[in-house]
C-alpha cells in the first residue's frame, strides 16, 4: 500500500507548467468587447494526444461548441501556422493559434472562495505519479452544469493555475462524500480509464447506512438500470429490463436498530448504482431524498442524519508506470457521530 501523501501547496509547483503563452499587441481603443489579440499556445507534454477540439473548448470557457468547430473550420485556428480538422490530435510542443474571441460570449466564470480553498487544501488526500485523491465534502458537485456554477473540477483548476491537465477520472454524486481520482496527466487519465472497463482493474469501495435489515446471504445484486426523467425534469434511476446490466457487491459491516452499516463495490459504473440496488433489495440508504421515503428519512434525522449516508472509503488502482495506489477517505465526523448515537441505542 502506498502511504498518502500532502500535495504541495498551490502556488509552490515546480515540476508543472501550463501552456506557454505569446499574445499580440493589445486592440486598438474601440474594441474593448475582444480580449487581448490572437494567442499562441505551446502545447506541454501532458496534454500530448488530445483533439484539438476539446483542447480549445478547454480554454475557451463559455463559448459554445459550434463556435469552436466554426473558428476551426474557418482555419482562424492555426497548428504550426497550417489549418487542422476537429479531429487532429495535438503533439508535444505544437504551437496553436487561437484567435481572439468576444468577450460576450464568455460568461464569468465562478471563482472559489477561500473557505472552500482551505477545505479541498486539507482534503488532499494523495498527489504522486499524475494522479490526485481528493477527500470530496458532501453538497460539492464534482463538476459545474445544470444550475452549478462551480464544481469539484473547477475549484482544483483555479487552485492549481500551473497545473496544464486536471480532469476526473470517474465521478461522484454531489451528495456522496468520500475519495474520488483526478489526473493532472493525460496519459494517466488514459490508462485508468481503461482499468476501469476491464474487470479488476480499479477497486471503488464505499460505506453505505442501509435502512432496515439488510438481507443475510445477499451479497451480490444483479439489477439492470436505466435512467428516467420525471414530468417535473427530475432524474432518476429505476430497474429495467431493458436497462444496463449492472452489479453490486455488499458486505454487511455492522447491525444496527433500524439500519445496516455495509460496505457496497460496484462492479460496474452507474449511475445511482448503488443507491438504486440497495432500494431494489428492500433497503434504501438513509438520508437519500430520491430513493428513500421521507418520514423514514425523517426518523434519521433524529438522530442527526443530515445527508445522505454514503461515503467513498477507498479507492485502488495501478499507475501506468506499475506503482499501485491505496488510499483510503476516513468517515466525515457528521457521519460517526450518527452511528455512535445509534449504536448507544443498543
Amino acid at each position: 500500500m502506498m502511504r498518502p501523501m500532502r500535495s504541495t501547496p498551490p502556488g509552490r509547483q515546480r515540476d508543472k507548467r501550463p501552456d506557454t503563452v505569446h499574445s499580440d499587441p493589445a486592440p486598438a481603443s474601440g474594441q474593448s468587447g475582444v480580449s487581448n489579440g490572437v494567442q499562441f499556445l505551446t502545447v506541454p507534454q501532458e496534454l500530448e494526444g488530445q483533439r484539438i477540439d476539446n483542447y480549445l473548448q478547454a480554454r475557451l470557457k463559455g463559448v459554445p461548441r459550434s463556435r469552436v468547430y466554426r473558428i476551426l473550420r474557418k482555419g482562424e485556428v492555426r497548428v504550426n501556422k497550417g489549418r487542422v480538422k476537429a479531429e487532429y490530435r495535438l503533439k508535444a510542443g505544437d504551437v496553436v493559434r487561437v484567435p481572439p474571441i468576444r468577450t460576450s460570449e464568455q460568461p464569468q466564470q465562478a471563482v472559489a472562495g477561500e473557505q472552500l480553498r482551505r477545505v479541498l487544501e486539507q482534503s488532499i488526500l494523495f498527489d504522486e505519479g499524475g494522479l490526485l485523491v481528493v477527500n470530496k465534502p458532501s453538497g460539492l458537485a464534482v463538476h459545474g452544469g445544470s444550475g452549478v456554477r462551480l464544481g469539484l473540477i473547477e475549484a482544483l483548476r483555479q487552485m492549481y493555475p500551473e497545473s496544464p491537465f486536471l480532469e476526473l477520472v470517474h465521478r461522484l454524486d454531489r451528495d456522496t462524500s468520500g475519495a474520488i481520482m483526478v489526473a493532472r496527466k493525460r496519459s494517466v487519465l488514459l490508462h485508468i480509464q481503461k482499468a476501469l472497463r476491464s474487470s479488476g482493474g480499479v477497486g471503488k469501495s464505499y460505506l453505505a447506512l442501509a435502512i432496515g435489515k439488510w438481507p443475510r446471504g445477499r451479497k451480490l445484486v444483479e439489477a439492470p438500470l436505466r435512467k428516467n426523467t420525471l414530468k417535473s425534469g427530475e432524474r432518476i434511476v429505476v430497474v429495467d429490463g431493458d436497462g444496463k446490466p449492472s452489479q453490486t457487491r455488499f458486505q454487511v459491516e455492522e447491525r444496527l436498530p433500524g439500519a445496516t452499516l455495509v460496505s457496497a463495490e460496484p462492479i460496474t459504473g452507474r449511475t445511482h448504482q448503488i443507491r438504486v440496488h440497495a432500494q431494489f433489495v428492500g433497503c434504501p440508504l438513509a438520508g437519500d431524498s430520491k430513493y428513500a421515503p421521507d418520514e423514514v428519512n425523517s426518523e434519521f434525522r433524529a438522530v442527526g442524519l443530515k445527508r445522505l449516508f454514503l461515503h467513498s472509503q477507498n479507492v485502488r488502482c495501478t499507475l501506468p508506470d506499475g506503482r499501485k495506489v491505496d488510499v483510503a477517505a476516513p468517515l466525515p465526523p457528521e457521519l460517526e457521530s450518527v452511528l455512535e448515537r445509534m449504536r448507544s441505542q443498543v
